[in-house]
């Protein structure tokens, strides 16, 4: 029975027809049959929403919700606008047991940060209570709203093996549901994959690290105004700016000063943590950079993308040679993932080891505080 009102009809036939129907039904019998009504109404819901693949899991969802709504806006300008790159090292923070390398703010913040921007209206939820973080899903997909979900990596049974492991910020686009399955748009598959309640429950409320906690962010109202891109994307890449070399101030942990205690850092895993651990620190600063997420060099890159993008946006040429000094520097990030890589295998020459990884991190911190400084600087004196 799919309708809650035919359901209440067919319960007053069973009366003696004196007064409301309600007279006869109790309140929790009530709200558990509208429950399974809403779900059975949202059980056969698909949403047109086109599945564009992207880099970044969060930037892709971000991109494609806008795209729903008619603003289709390239996945570097979305990361651009929100000025999410960033680098942090937080020895007090573990994820599986070693501290947590970053390249990007908290999970959420980019589709915030943009939307918020470019004058969209949105709503995120978190929940403690697993019926109602399903229900609210399930009338968001009856109104007709995609709907970006928070989710642990290694309860998604679609992702390859090597990539289930218990990461929980990973973001996905639900546009429907079909019986028991949900329907995703996962911007790092090829195709729309589908995904059961059960297993979409348990990836919304997996423990550990940063637990998603039935997250859910949606888009509500449109801007007033088609925004206008130039100042807004000046705007951005001066916040950008501020947060890697002027926020940080004196904490050794946070953008731009991260290069440095790192830097210091890596030398000291061997005789710190011993050979066996020394090399699973570095593994999991090279699993931060490469697999989860971006990382360090795919974060470069596609802001070296979006200031190539903004140069023509705005009208400043110099960005276009900050674009390549910039994806210069994802090219060290890279040889540096790789020359970790052989540390941690034992495979490196012997001119390689922790000792110059440390180096070559200073160096790169040296080269991104050159070019974030220069870059405020073109933009602050730019006309316009």
């Amino acid at each position: 029975m799919r309708d809650f009102a035919e359901w209440c009809r067919c319960k007053a036939s069973e009366t003696d027809g004196e007064g409301s129907v309600l007279k006869y039904i109790t309140e929790p019998e009530c709200r558990r049959q509208r429950s399974r009504c809403a779900a059975m109404q949202t059980s056969s819901i698909e949403i047109a929403f086109d599945h564009r693949p992207s880099a970044h899991c969060e930037n892709g969802v971000t991109r494609n919700l806008l795209h729903f709504y008619g603003y289709d806006y390239s996945e570097p300008l979305v990361f651009g606008l929100s000025a999410s790159l960033y680098f942090v090292h937080l020895p007090f923070v573990r994820l599986a047991g070693f501290p947590v390398t970053s390249f990007r703010p908290l999970p959420g913040m980019i589709f915030s940060r943009t939307t918020r921007l470019l004058g969209f209206g949105t709503r995120q939820h978190i929940y403690f209570n697993h019926s109602r973080a399903e229900r609210k899903l399930d009338r968001l997909l009856a109104e007709g709203t995609p709907t970006g979900v928070v989710v642990s990596m290694y309860f998604l049974p679609y992702m390859p093996a090597e990539y289930r492991f218990h990461f929980n910020a990973h973001n996905i686009a639900v546009f429907g549901k079909d019986g028991d399955d949900y329907l995703v748009s996962d911007p790092i598959a090829m195709e729309k994959v589908r995904l059961s309640a059960r297993d979409m429950m348990r990836a919304r409320f997996a423990r550990g690290t940063y637990p998603p906690m039935g997250k859910l962010y949606y888009i509500r109202s449109l801007p007033r105004h088609t925004p206008d891109l130039p100042p807004l994307v000046r705007r951005a890449i001066l916040t950008n700016c501020n947060r890697m070399i002027h926020q940080p101030g004196p904490m050794p942990w946070v953008g731009i000063n991260t290069f440095d205690y790192l830097g210091r850092q890596i030398p000291r895993f061997p005789q710190q943590y011993g050979p066996k651990r020394a090399a699973l620190h570095l593994a999991q600063l090279i699993r931060m950079m490469e697999e989860i997420g971006t990382g360090g060099a795919g974060f470069r890159f596609l802001y070296a993308a979006f200031l190539q993008e903004a140069a023509d946006v705005t009208g400043i040429p110099a960005l276009n040679e900050l674009s390549a000094r910039l994806t210069d520097i994802g090219d060290q990030w890279r040889r540096f993932a790789a020359n970790a890589g052989r540390v941690c295998k034992n495979r490196s020459s012997a001119d390689v080891d922790y000792r110059t990884l440390g180096a070559d991190l200073k160096a790169i911190g040296g080269m991104e505080r050159t070019l974030f400084t220069d870059l405020e600087r073109v933009v602050r004196s730019s006309k316009g």
